[in-house]
């Protein structure tokens, strides 16, 4: 077994998991919700700085792939034909690059709603919960990843994620 996650991604991870359900489920509790969506822009500050002076797998360049190696290996997932990734694969890589661009507008848009200049605004209102509404619906798509990833090469991803650790590469592995 080797180390792939270190604690500030999983305890980021988790955290985010837990605050953004907090915050989705308690748009009718101000104070909850407030709460919980300060504490995510502070989580997602934090991980963007840890994206450039954490480790490895925790920086934002072992994860960001062009297009068309998501392309590529999403065509390879299809024939059965995937090579492992010790870190992120193209797809999982594309799919935190969205779930943080997701949250961070998500985070920018509730600020926003606390300004002056966007106090009350019905559009701004609307844009936030679509927003949230569009960063709900990719986590079906992320845990069906997740579920793939982890029977197609044989790994319990969520406990890797609970960890830190993750089977040690082999021969074909990209690391």
């Amino acid at each position: 077994m080797v180390r792939v996650w270190d604690l500030f991604i999983r305890v980021f991870h988790w955290s985010l998991v837990v605050l953004f359900a907090t915050a989705y489920l308690s748009a009718e509790w101000r104070a909850v919700h407030l709460s919980s969506g300060y504490a995510i822009v502070a989580l997602l500050a934090a991980r963007l700085v840890w994206g450039f002076a954490g480790p490895r797998y925790a920086r934002l360049g072992s994860f960001l792939n062009k297009p068309a190696a998501v392309v590529e290996y999403l065509r390879q997932v299809q024939v059965k034909r995937e090579r492992r990734y010790l870190g992120h694969n193209p797809a999982g890589g594309a799919m935190i690059v969205a779930m943080l661009a997701l949250l961070i507008a998500v985070s920018i848009s509730g600020l926003m709603l606390r300004t002056d200049l966007f106090w009350g605004s019905e559009w701004m209102q609307a844009l936030h919960g679509w927003l949230a509404n569009a960063a709900v619906a990719l986590l079906p798509l992320h845990v069906a990843g997740v579920v793939v990833t982890g029977l197609r090469h044989r790994e319990n991803l969520v406990w890797s994620m609970l960890t830190g650790l993750k089977r040690a590469p082999i021969d074909g592995d990209v690391t």
